[in-house]
Parts: C-alpha cells; structure tokens; sequence
C-alpha cells in the first residue's frame, strides 16, 4: 500500500511539474497573438502545437531511456548525432532562455511601470521599474534553490488564486458574437508563440529519474501534465476573446501591434475598480514564475556552459551574463514582448526540442541500433514526417523574419 501511494505521489508530482513548466507567459500572449485570426482557428492552433511537441517529448523520452547515463538534452544529442548536435543544441538551447528571458524582463517591466504610475502619478522611466526586479532576482539565485523554490509555491498560489477570479468576472460576460472572428490566413503568424506556450520538454529527463525510468507513468505524466495546460489555454481564449473586440480601439488588432497582453485588455475594458488589480497581480505571478524557473536555468547553463564556479566573484559574472543581455533588448525595442515569444518558438522551441529530438531518435534507432525500453509510435515514416514538419516551419518562420514572406 505504501508503494503504491510512493508511486500516486511521484505521478501526480511528475504531472504538475509538467503542467507548472508549460504554463508560463505565453498565457498572457496567446489571446492577442491567435485572436486576429478568431477564436476556432486559434483552437485549431492550439491543438497542432499540442499534438506535435507531445510527438517531441516521447522522442526525448525513448532516447534518454536508451542512453546509460541519461543526461539533459544537450548530452543526449552529443551521445547520438556527435560535435554538431552538440553545438547545434547549445546554440539552440541559449537562444531559447536568452529570448524567454528578455520577453519576461519586457513584460514585468510594463507591469511595475503601469503600478508605479497609478500609485505616484508620474511618469517613471523604464530602467528604474525593473532594476529593483532584476536585484532581488539576483539575491534569490544567490541564495540557492531551497528560497526559490519556497517564493516560487507562493506565487503558485497567487497565480491559482488571481486566474479563477478573472475567469469569475470574463466567462459571465461572454457572447457569442466575440467568438465568430474567422480568418485562416492568420492562423501561421500566430504558430510561434503558441510553439512556445507547450515547451515543457526540458524536464522530461529529470522525470525519467524522478520516476524511476517507469515508462507507464512517464508516458501518463507526459499526456496529462500537457493536456491540462492545453484546457487551461482554451479557457483562457474564452475568456479574452468572448469579450474583446477583434478590431478597434483596444481591439485584438491594436494590441497586438502594440505588444500588449491579454490582461492588459481585461484592465481597459473592465467596468469593475477591482479587476484591474488582479489582473495585474495574475500577470505578475505569471511572469515571475515564469521568468524564476527560466533565470535559474539560464544560470546553471552558463555555469556549466562557460565553466564560472558558483563562488563570489564567479555568481556576480553569472549574474551579468544572465541578466544584462536580455535588459538591453527589452528596453531597446517596444515590441519585444511579442517578438522574443515568436524568435523564441519559432527557432528555440522547434530546433531544440522538436527537430534535434526526431533527428536524435533516427540516428539512435537506424544508424546507432540503440535498445531502448520505448519507442515512440509511428515508426520511420513517422519520424520522417515529424523531421520535415519541423524543417518546414523553421524554414517558414526564416523566411518571415527576413521579410521573404510578409
């Protein structure tokens, strides 16, 4: 009976970091990014990106179970595709935090600018809203994971709290008017970001230990743990879409050409003196949570990465390489928000944990004749439709960025 509810534990625990790393900022993007094209395309989006880095995550999946010494993602694709994958991963893997973390740093800015406003009635420069951030950020990476850890539950509970009061106050308002937007054209420029909302996958090694290689419940923790955020998502989308114009003053339109976010509408349309409260403080637990776990990471991957001991001198060099680059480009550019989550899913997202795990698995099963306790289904043609898929929409989002494709 013990052993039983040891293993009830471990899941439900694999199950939530799984849902915990997924839902992040890209929550507060989703709405203005899919809502241009409306509401049941922005599902049909939703559930692509779903399916296919799910198809990702089980490629991880049967390559860290083939590989005796396990490892993260980076280690893995060095043990299977040799010095390029290596590289290839590094490059891909800094890109992906460098972006999340200037997305974050830009977001948190307007959030402490916007509260700093309302409570003094000036207007504050940028720089000065997110240094007091920046410092007790790096205080927390200075005290280690057991005080991060502990902030980050509480915010848990703050974002919990603060999403079900927006939903109290958006579902009820609700029509169906809000929800008929239907514009398929605009479906592709919105796959990026909505890449970057489902990116959970570089914990995936650390549940193959936490679970003991079990891969019953790996498999459990991967199709639950991803499949709440996606009903969260399409929750959400309700929420923001059912009440928010899609063209027009604080349209949908107008926010994304301004990179504002979901909550940031709710505030401007919102009749209640509370609402605009929470919805700040759900944005800020969001961000915070969000921005903690990727920091973190960042931190540790340039420690291992450029070989800086955790000691005085090495954490302060840590902290400039983890924080300025990002601050630079979040101050330098009024759209970054919304740029940084589409760099980020576009190249970052589908290079790291989509087209290197389906490159990986080819190369482990029918080059390197690697056993492996699971296989992810579909076999050769599976895999080689997945490659392609991912190679299409690097291309793709390449060729938008460069302005190729408008």
């Amino acid at each position: 009976m013990t052993i039983q509810k040891n293993h009830m534990s471990r899941l439900i625990g694999a199950i939530l970091l799984i849902c915990g790393t997924t839902i992040g900022a890209g929550i507060l993007a989703l709405p203005v990014a899919t809502g241009r094209a409306g509401f049941v395309p922005s599902i049909f989006t939703m559930l692509f990106c779903w399916a296919y880095l799910a198809y990702a995550a089980f490629c991880i999946l049967e390559v860290n179970l083939s590989l005796p010494s396990k490892g993260n993602i980076i280690s893995m694709a060095s043990a299977t595709l040799g010095k390029w994958g290596k590289w290839v991963s590094w490059s891909a893997y800094l890109f992906l935090l460098y972006a999340l973390n200037t997305a974050y740093i830009a977001v948190s800015t307007s959030i402490f600018q916007n509260v700093l406003e309302k409570i003094t009635g000036l207007s504050i420069v940028k720089i000065l809203c997110v240094l007091p951030l920046l410092a007790i950020f790096g205080l927390l990476l200075r005290q280690g994971m057991k005080v991060i850890d502990t902030v980050n539950r509480l915010f848990m509970i703050g974002l919990g709290v603060c999403f079900l009061l927006l939903l109290g106050f958006s579902i009820p308002r609700v029509s169906g008017e809000g929800l008929t937007a239907f514009d398929m054209s605009l479906m592709l420029p919105s796959l990026s970001v909505v890449l970057t909302a489902f990116g959970y996958h570089i914990i995936i090694p650390s549940l193959v230990t936490y679970l003991h290689g079990n891969v019953k419940e790996l498999k459990l923790s991967i199709w639950i743990g991803s499949f709440i955020p996606l009903i969260v998502y399409i929750v959400w989308q309700v929420a923001i879409l059912g009440i928010v114009p899609v063209n027009g003053p604080w349209s949908i339109e107008d926010a994304y050409q301004k990179g504002m976010s979901g909550t940031d509408l709710l505030i401007q349309l919102s009749n209640h003196s509370w609402v605009p409260y929470i919805a700040e403080g759900f944005a800020f637990f969001v961000i915070i949570t969000s921005f903690l776990g990727v920091s973190v990471s960042l931190f540790d991957f340039l420690a291992d990465g450029l070989h800086i001991e955790k000691k005085a001198e090495g954490k302060w060099k840590l902290l400039f390489f983890t924080f300025v680059p990002p601050l630079y480009f979040a101050l330098s550019y009024p759209r970054v928000f919304f740029s940084a989550l589409e760099y980020a899913g576009a190249f970052g997202v589908v290079i790291l944990l989509a087209l290197i795990p389906g490159c990986m698995v080819y190369r482990k099963r029918y080059a390197l004749n690697l056993p492996s306790s699971y296989r992810v289904a579909g076999g050769k043609i599976g895999l080689i439709i997945f490659i392609s898929i991912s190679t299409a929409i690097v291309l793709f989002e390449a060729l938008c960025k460069f302005g190729v494709l408008s």
